[in-house]
């Protein structure tokens, strides 16, 4: 008898999931004073020695079969993917990608030909971010697995964060929301220059990986705020508005994750300057959708400015 789970004390991952678990270990992980953001943002910074101009930054990501892809997607597809989720991390933190380590775990029959595809797709968005993959290794397994450890850099103490957004400042997004699922989750379009543009405005940002309601709601947390936003505002892509299972496009734009967008914050005095420095710089669009509050943990949506809801705490995690 697991007297544990009889006492409502989760004992599985799936009782805790993604969060808790992370949750729980990030309590016990040791540090160091060269450590300048531990585990919880979307990468870790550290600094190289005292002197340095620059901080490192530090992240991984995996991409598994039947999880993060079907047996239907390319080799070269699983390896852009693979290689992207990591550079969009960096690029939520205002930072340069520099270097990678891949890691394949495979099982024995898989053609040698995939093996090839997957780095191919590697190897050509590593190319267009002048980023070097330095190495890795190799492991026998009952899937196959992509884990890819990213290093960039960004000036000391300029990282952005999840942690910093203040009340009052407006909440933007970059591109479109909703229906990855279609295929565009396997085409990574990671925002590397519009993130180091930031990196000169934004108060707080995060990538948009778990979904907007969930990654926005991660952004809240560590600064301590609350949020309100504005349905009538989401820019929703054309897969979203097209698909037909019951759900809204708003839905889909605030649920289904993967898109890989930047979500962050701007003070509210810079807002005009800001929006005219993006049309310059960008033709990707950016919108504001919504503005920070002193309501810590709540985050509510509005129809035109009025009829708020609380927004449900959900969006895709590992687990549950």
């Amino acid at each position: 008898m697991n007297t544990e789970s009889n006492k409502g004390t989760p004992s599985t991952l799936s009782e805790i999931g993604e969060l808790g678990a992370i949750d729980r270990i990030i309590r016990t992980l040791p540090g160091r004073q060269d450590v300048v953001v531990g585990a919880g943002d979307d990468c870790a910074v550290v600094q190289v020695n005292g002197d340095a101009i620059d901080d490192m930054v530090l992240t991984s990501d995996p991409v598994v079969a039947g999880v993060h892809f079907t047996a239907d997607a390319t080799s070269e597809s699983i390896g852009h993917k693979a290689l992207g989720r990591v550079l969009s991390d960096i690029a939520a933190m205002g930072a340069t990608p520099r270097w990678v380590l891949v890691d394949i775990v495979a099982p024995g029959e898989t053609p040698i030909d995939v093996i090839d595809g997957i780095y191919h797709g590697m190897g050509a968005l590593a190319s267009e971010f002048s980023v070097a993959i330095v190495g890795g290794d190799m492991a026998e397994g009952l899937s196959l697995e992509i884990h890819v450890f990213g290093v960039g850099s960004a000036p000391a103490n300029k990282s952005l964060l999840r942690s910093t957004a203040s009340t009052s400042d407006l909440l933007f997004v970059t591109g479109k929301l909703g229906g990855s699922r279609l295929g565009r989750h396997l085409q990574v379009e990671p925002r590397i220059n519009e993130g180091l543009f930031l990196r000169d405005w934004a108060s707080a940002m995060i990538d948009v990986s778990d979904g907007l309601a969930s990654d926005l709601r991660h952004l809240t947390d560590m600064s301590g705020v609350g949020c309100d936003i504005d349905l009538e505002n989401i820019p929703i892509s054309d897969a979203a508005q097209g698909m037909d299972d019951g759900r809204s496009p708003v839905e889909h734009a605030l649920y289904d994750g993967e898109d890989f967008e930047l979500l962050f914050t701007i003070k509210v005095e810079r807002k005009q300057e800001f929006i005219a420095a993006w049309k310059t710089a960008f033709d990707l669009p950016c919108t504001q959708i919504g503005a920070i509050t002193s309501d810590r943990d709540i985050i509510r949506c509005l129809n035109n400015g009025r009829d708020a809801i609380v927004l449900e705490q959900r969006g895709y995690t590992h687990f549950n």
